[in-house]
């Protein structure tokens, strides 16, 4: 195998990325080496691209970033027993500690020192990438690589959508970046009888529509609580799924949801939010949750399920796919949201 490898680097505390010749990642003995074969642009990713001030506060240039893909195994250390040279894997991008209050009780998507792939260690977008054996997940060969390098968001979704009851109720999404279009279809596929996507991106609410939404809602052009009121005859929504992270949008979520309903959030606000907590919360005996990261492993098998069984079909958000040298114009894309998910081939 070459000593060296093509990665796309953050190389300085500034914006933007290069692609250069890195060395190809060791292993230890509990890890295995991947030959990376698809890799999916994450918001994430375009926070550290665009050097916001979150990313200036977490990261520390210069590294390889990226962290949802796909790829095949190709070397394992020495005490490895789950996977094997061949196997087609992604990964849980999260590193946990696995001694923590958390993670001793079946908690470790929350774990205390969390430690994520192409955030706080090299990532994916390269040609290689190093793991814990633990952290790898088993694809079905016959999965697309595009298709698999997205389970780790679709993770995301499916622990927000699917943290309570589904079937049979009214679901609002609003966001509809990709992690938004994912829960239009898992919700749908989970029986939901009414869903309502929420964005200010034509293009992107087409797409909700192609996942399944009952209703896709501009909220720039129309009033999002009047169309919930009149979509649910005044009773308001079962579930709020925000993905926005938009204070008027987040507020308008508390208020359509109905008395007793459940608002799950995964969304990452930059600053903080006022919420009418008596009014909105309290006297509404609301559920509300805050969602991050994926269960380990429940949501993964869920995420195989519905992507095996073809009840979330997600080829209609898998929009643009790129070489790693055209990464820029992946990037791009993200900036304008003219887009569903990226994928980046090494």
């Amino acid at each position: 195998m070459a000593e060296k490898m093509k990665a796309l680097v953050k190389h300085h505390a500034g914006k933007g990325a290069k692609l250069e010749n890195v060395p190809v990642p060791e292993i230890g003995p509990k890890e295995v080496l991947i030959e990376v074969k698809a890799a999916s642009i994450c918001g994430t990713d375009l926070h550290i691209y665009e050097w916001d001030a979150w990313a200036s506060s977490r990261v520390k240039p210069p590294y390889v970033f990226g962290h949802e893909f796909s790829g095949v195994v190709k070397e394992t250390g020495h005490l490895v027993t789950n996977v094997k040279p061949g196997d087609h894997v992604s990964a849980e991008t999260h590193i946990v500690c696995g001694h923590c209050a958390q993670c001793m009780t079946g908690k470790a998507h929350i774990c205390q020192d969390t430690e994520i792939i192409g955030v706080d260690r090299d990532g994916c977008f390269a040609e290689y990438v190093s793991l814990p054996a633990e952290n790898l997940w088993i694809n079905d060969p016959d999965l697309p690589f595009e298709e698999a390098s997205i389970q780790e968001p679709f993770g995301n979704a499916v622990h927000t959508v699917l943290e309570g009851e589904i079937a049979g109720k009214s679901v609002a999404v609003i966001g509809c970046g990709p992690i938004g279009l994912m829960a239009v279809g898992i919700a749908k596929a989970s029986g939901a009888s009414n869903v309502l996507a929420f964005d200010l991106n034509p293009y992107r609410l087409e797409l909700a529509g192609l996942m399944g939404a009952d209703h896709t809602i501009h909220s720039g052009g129309q009033d999002p609580l009047i169309e919930v009121d009149r979509i649910t005859k005044g009773q308001g929504v079962d579930v709020v799924c925000e993905m926005s992270g938009h204070p008027v949008a987040m507020n308008q979520g508390f208020k359509m949801a109905t008395n007793g309903g459940r608002v799950s959030i995964l969304s990452l606000p930059s600053k903080p939010v006022e919420i009418d907590v008596t009014n909105d919360i309290v006297f509404k005996g609301l559920t509300v949750q805050g969602i991050t990261g994926r269960k380990m492993f429940q949501t993964w098998q869920q995420t195989a399920g519905l992507l095996r069984s073809g009840q979330v079909d997600v080829t209609p958000i898998m929009t643009h796919t790129f070489a790693m040298e055209d990464f820029e114009q992946g990037f791009d894309l993200m900036m304008e949201g003219n887009c569903g998910k990226v994928v980046l081939i090494p």
